[in-house]
């Protein structure tokens, strides 16, 4: 996974009229796949005279983004696609991107959909704010007390965020690590503490 991405700051939107059809893009942050299909089924809710609701999301993944996309009824490849290529050249991830369309009685053909749905996100997104945002995973760092020289070394030397630390009857240190860096402050605890650190992953 990524150390940060791009995304937008708040949601976006925009409206176009083509052949007397209305396109009205709505574009908007997301967290994750549930929270993106719950808006859309919002936003389907709210726009349920529509003709259509097309979409698509990018969501941070491991390896690659993952990609979604919905042509809602509209021929094969002329809504959805068009508008995930659109968030895909804007290089934006954990974004939500619905395209809804009023059918106003002439057709446009494949090729005139495509354009229509994809020029109404490109207009959303050049009103749109971009943001960075910084992937971090946290932990719990388990450690017996008279390991704390060890563990606090490792901390800092990976610059982890202490979010919360404690001591009892042994300590315990919740740390946030950007991805790149988890490895290696992971065996840093080890060496420096003789293996009696113990390292846990909280959601």
């Amino acid at each position: 996974m990524k150390d940060a991405f791009r995304t937008l700051a708040a949601p976006t939107s925009a409206k176009l009229v083509r052949q007397r059809s209305r396109f009205i893009a709505l574009v908007e942050p997301i967290e994750d796949a549930e929270a993106a299909r719950a808006r859309l089924g919002e936003i389907r809710r709210r726009y349920h005279d529509a003709s259509h609701c097309c979409s698509a999301f990018r969501l941070v993944g491991d390896a690659a983004p993952s990609r979604i996309s919905d042509d809602d009824g509209e021929p094969a490849g002329s809504a959805g696609i068009p508008i995930l290529l659109q968030l895909d050249g804007a290089g934006l991830e954990n974004v939500l991107a619905v395209v809804v369309r009023y059918f106003g009685g002439v057709k446009l053909g494949v090729g005139g959909l495509a354009r229509a749905y994809a020029d109404a996100v490109a207009e959303a997104l050049a009103n749109a704010s971009i943001v960075e945002r910084i992937v971090t995973i946290r932990f719990a760092v388990r450690f017996p007390l008279e390991a704390s020289a060890g563990v606090m070394s490792a901390i800092h030397h990976h610059e982890a965020k202490i979010l919360d630390i404690r001591y009892d009857t042994e300590g315990q240190a919740i740390v946030a690590l950007v991805p790149s860096r988890v490895e290696a402050f992971r065996r840093s605890l080890t060496e420096g503490t003789g293996a009696r650190a113990r390292l846990e992953e909280r959601s």
